[in-house]
């Protein structure tokens, strides 16, 4: 398969997963799909993923975390930035992976895939042919 269609496949599936997970924390998604539907409850599971980080905190973490994602996936999606915004979100999703297992354990981590999406964005950040990105239009005009 060509190298050009694997590295988009990943930047969409990341890019979309990423604003997914984001819609559904403003209740975007049907309540019969939705994993938090609320921010509320997204905070809550925030606070399970955190039991170290005070209360108070929570909110800010949870609001840093979603404007990563935000500006990740859209950045993905243009190809904006790919080989750095992709290396940020391995390490966002290595971060939330490993949060997953030390606080619920390992098997969510593995049930989720985000050991396997943190390995795609790695690998996603060392794709150096531009193809349908933001990058190529604007190292173009430089």
């Amino acid at each position: 398969m060509n190298t050009k269609i694997i590295k988009l496949f990943l930047r969409f599936g990341i890019g979309i997963g990423f604003l997914s997970a984001v819609a559904d924390r403003f209740g975007l998604w049907p309540a019969e799909v939705s994993a938090w539907g609320n921010w509320d409850s997204f905070l809550d599971y925030t606070q399970v993923l955190n039991p170290l980080i005070p209360e108070a905190l929570i909110p800010f973490f949870g609001a840093i975390a979603t404007g990563a994602e935000l500006l990740f996936g859209i950045s993905l999606l243009i190809g904006f930035k790919t080989e750095l915004v992709a290396k940020l979100s391995g390490f966002l999703m290595l971060l939330f992976a490993l949060s997953i297992a030390f606080s619920t354990g390992i098997k969510g981590a593995f049930d989720y895939s985000v050991f396997a999406a943190s390995a795609g964005a790695f690998g996603l950040s060392i794709m150096k042919d531009k193809y349908l990105e933001l990058d190529s239009l604007l190292s173009k005009k430089s």
